[in-house]
């Protein structure tokens, strides 16, 4: 299934216990629709190595709302930059 949030994007946590934070878009599993937010339900584990460590999970698809769309970079061929400079 294609999904219209994207990594990049800005959305909003709309159910949960984090309802009404933003944050943008870390990583997108397309398999289990979920999503990960930063900022948004932040999880503590505990690392003997390097101590306490703070981590975003990841959150249901319906449990947000887009609020500004990933921007693209538009990409430029090489036949459009020899015109603009001739």
């Amino acid at each position: 299934m294609k999904l219209k949030i994207k990594k990049g994007a800005t959305v909003q946590v709309i159910t949960g216990s984090d309802k009404g934070k933003k944050g943008s878009v870390m990583a997108v599993d397309v398999k289990n629709m979920k999503i990960q937010v930063q900022g948004v339900k932040v999880q503590t584990h505990y690392d003997k190595k390097d101590g306490l460590l703070k981590k975003e999970g990841f959150i249901d698809y319906s449990n947000v709302k887009l609020v500004e769309a990933a921007t693209k970079e538009k990409k430029t061929s090489k036949k459009a930059t020899k015109s603009k400079s001739a």
